[in-house]
């Protein structure tokens, strides 16, 4: 038994290491598109919400985000450790509890609300930030689109791609 408990633990700490930095890694630079950049951190944050527990998806995601902006672009680091830290905890309380029988169904609602808490957060956060609402209103279509692409790469790459069950394998 308590060979097995060393398994779960080192799994745990091994994926979320993996994920934090992949985190970190992507959102340290942007892809450029007209108006601004898309970042896809959030591809990483809303996979490690539906295969982490929450405090696992809030190191994955909000401190993620926290170390990448300080190293790359300390402005709104804060905004992003309490956006995506909210964002990865809510992702992963509502998959893991919300639908037991029909997981996907709970990732899918998950990944919506948080893509709504990271929009929601980062215009929010933009507006204090930078002192300037129209910067944050200006930058809202950027915020719909990675948060869409997210949501949907994170469940691509969960159910059919079947990462979410080889995980789910391990940790039993």
């Amino acid at each position: 038994m308590g060979n097995k408990r060393i398994s779960k633990t080192s799994l745990w700490l091994t994926m979320t290491a993996v994920l934090t930095a992949m985190n970190v890694a992507l959102s340290s630079f942007g892809i450029p598109v007209p108006g601004g950049h898309l970042y896809l951190n959030d591809i990483v944050i809303c996979t490690a919400a539906i295969l982490l527990d929450p405090f696992g998806a809030f190191v994955v995601g909000g401190v993620g985000a926290f170390l990448g902006d300080l190293f790359f672009y300390p402005a709104p680091m804060f905004v992003s450790l309490v956006t995506h830290g909210l964002q990865a905890v809510a992702i992963s309380l509502i998959a893991h509890r919300l639908f037991r029988s029909k997981p996907i169904w709970g990732a899918i609602v998950g990944v919506l609300v948080g893509a709504i808490i990271m929009v929601v957060g980062y215009t929010l956060g933009r507006a204090y930030v930078y002192s300037t609402p129209e910067y944050a209103v200006l930058k809202l279509p950027f915020q719909f689109l990675q948060a869409a692409v997210g949501a949907i790469a994170g469940v691509l790459i969960c159910y059919p791609l079947g990462i979410r069950k080889q995980y789910m394998k391990f940790a039993q």
